[in-house]
């Protein structure tokens, strides 16, 4: 997981996908007084080339509408609640905005929510994970000697979601030391990136996936937005290179950069460099000369590329994978254990934040003026964080039309739904660690050979007993699909995944094989992250029988498909979003004359297009 700063920082997000050999001797410094080391980036070993697994995370279809709240604007004056200090770590982030309005400041102000709930708090900007997770540490070290509220470290931190599976794989072997209820938990989200994460490239990449084949992108790799890139990989049955020091023409190759304005500088420069050709994973003794194709960026790397050179545009982003990076609040679970009711009371707080920022312009621009003063970032005012909060499309050097920035806020609701609390809701949180966790240790098991089980590193306790004094709120779906509104059409060339599942059916019929559960279940995480789109199961057969009767059970297990999705997960696959097309034999992926090739021949296509909202 990376520091996400702002997604508008220069020096911020840096994941901790990259960090955790890195993070491991950082963490190690804080029992045996060693020096923190530096990231640690894979050596130059040659490395094959690999299809990306299927990315399986949740959708944005079920958001919640914002509750009523009693609102009023905070004061700006600093006041106690008697109550010892909360120290909170976070990265200058939008999606942080409701949290950040609660507190009415760095510190706990006079009338905030906050201050109503009895919560003491204050939050430091601290952009470097290494350092998030060493405060962490210090504060279970100073927990464990039996300090109940410790005065170093912090209490509390927040990070993105897609990269907590890194995060804690270098974070809890270390606490799991002083004991296992010294482990750091996730118990809540303030909000979400929706769009201002982002990859960028070549229009033709976007019209046509495997173009993109042979491509060089520039990034702060095992990041958040690296995992955009991956995520599109998957979606279309493409190839990724994992070490940077080679070029293989049949996938995507990688240029590191030290962060993600580096990453808009060097497209922005034209940077090249010599490499060698490998295929396969061996070198054809060739070598050849790169120049950055794309970008995996966020603001400003986005406005930095479009307004120096342009001529890339949004291949996809947090806006269509609209689940793929919640906020995440991290605290040690003994001290939370302790102290339940604080932090329900911190949770209830951020949460109502979030539904008055929703609610009321007054409380919006309010908090955009917190956000100026304790990210405290150069050159970003209230008006600064106002904008990309909301998105805006801007004009680039070249002429074309490019999105930039993008967030949300979550109330209570959103929390049930984003960890699976209401009723037809994926677990959103566990489909997006387990994936990218998965993820970054196929392409990189020498850094992240393994990861903590999700069960061990959500506690789901604080938001049930507020589900249960508070109830549900309103979960009624919001963001992309409103239950007001007309099913959602396609936008015309805004195909974003087309990739082939291997669901096994029973001879000539349209049930499910038992070994067809382990891919239905990916393929249910892998369309409820891409939540702002709408999606088409096209069914197909082999020639054996009848054509007509062939068309009629292609159409018949598509259907399936689509029953049995909506049976899982009605609230991510309202209706409208899932769409059937039946092909029958009509369009044969190989030649019928072997079995091999007929079975090639009977699968399900699922595509992806985005919509507008």
């Amino acid at each position: 997981m990376s520091q996400k700063a702002t997604g508008f920082t220069p020096a911020g997000k840096i994941i901790a996908l990259i960090v955790i050999a890195g993070a491991a001797f950082g963490l190690f410094k804080v029992f045996s007084g060693g020096n923190l080391l530096g990231f640690l980036a894979p050596g130059a070993k040659t490395k094959e080339s690999t299809d990306i697994k299927k990315i399986e995370l949740p959708s944005s279809i079920g958001d919640a509408q914002p509750a009523a709240v009693d609102h009023k604007i905070p004061g700006d004056r600093t006041v106690s609640s008697g109550e010892p200090e909360i120290r909170f770590l976070v990265w200058a982030w939008n999606a942080q905005l409701g949290g950040l309005f609660s507190n009415g400041g760095a510190r706990t102000t006079e009338g905030s929510l906050m201050s109503k709930n009895n919560v003491n708090l204050r939050f430091t900007r601290q952009d470097d994970v290494s350092k998030m997770q060493e405060e962490l540490v210090t504060f279970a070290t100073e927990l464990n000697k039996g300090n109940s509220n410790p005065t170093k470290g912090s209490h509390f931190i927040a990070i993105m979601g897609d990269g907590a599976a890194a995060f804690f794989a270098g974070l809890n072997p270390v606490l799991a030391r002083l004991g296992p209820e010294y482990k750091a938990k996730v118990v809540g989200s303030m909000g979400y990136s929706r769009g201002e994460d982002k990859f960028m490239g070549p229009a033709s990449w976007k019209q046509n996936p495997r173009s993109a084949m042979g491509g060089v992108v520039a990034g702060y790799l095992r990041d958040g937005d690296w995992n955009i890139a991956m995520k599109w990989l998957g979606d279309n049955g493409l190839k990724n290179n994992p070490d940077e020091k080679t070029y293989d023409p049949d996938a995507l190759n990688w240029v590191a950069a030290n962060d993600y304005i580096d990453a808009a500088e060097k497209y922005v420069a034209g940077y090249t460099e010599e490499r060698i050709v490998v295929k396969n994973g061996k070198p054809t003794g060739e070598k050849k000369k790169i120049t950055v194709d794309a970008i995996v960026t966020w603001t400003p790397g986005d406005v930095t590329a479009a307004q120096k050179r342009g001529g890339i545009v949004s291949i996809v982003s947090t806006r269509e994978y609209a689940s793929q990076m919640p906020n995440v609040i991290i605290g040690i679970d003994k001290w939370m254990r302790d102290n339940q009711v604080t932090v329900q009371n911190m949770l209830y707080s951020f949460f109502q934040g979030g539904d008055s920022v929703m609610q009321y312009e007054d409380a919006f621009d309010h908090a955009c003026k917190i956000s100026a003063d304790v990210y405290n970032e150069q050159g970003a005012n209230a008006e600064y964080w106002a904008k990309y909060f909301r998105g805006v499309t801007e004009t680039d050097k070249q002429g074309n039309s490019v999105q930039l920035g993008g967030s949300k806020v979550n109330n209570l609701s959103d929390n049930l739904v984003l960890f699976g609390l209401t009723s037809g809701a994926a677990n959103r949180f566990e489909a997006t660690y387990t994936v990218f966790g998965d993820i970054v240790k196929q392409q990189y098991p020498e850094l992240v050979p393994s990861y903590p089980p999700v069960n061990e590193i959500l506690d789901t306790t604080y938001l049930r007993k507020l589900m249960a004094k508070h109830g549900e709120g309103a979960t009624s779906v919001a963001t992309t699909i409103r239950s007001d509104q007309k099913p959602p059409k396609p936008i015309k060339g805004a195909g974003i995944g087309n990739r082939v599942y291997d669901i096994k059916f029973n001879t000539g019929r349209a049930d499910f094989t038992g070994s067809a559960q382990r891919e239905l279940q990916r393929l249910l995480r892998d369309l409820v992250i891409a939540s702002n789109t709408v999606v088409e199961i096209h069914g197909h057969t082999d020639n054996v029988g009848n054509a007509d009767s062939n068309m009629k059970l292609s159409e018949s297990r598509a259907f399936a498909v689509k029953k049995w999705l909506e049976s899982k997960a009605s609230r991510d696959f309202p209706e409208g979003r899932l769409k059937v097309i039946a092909h029958g034999q009509t369009e044969p992926a190989a030649e019928n004359s072997s079995e091999a090739g007929k079975a090639k021949n009977r699968r399900v296509v699922i595509k992806t297009f985005g919509v507008n909202n």
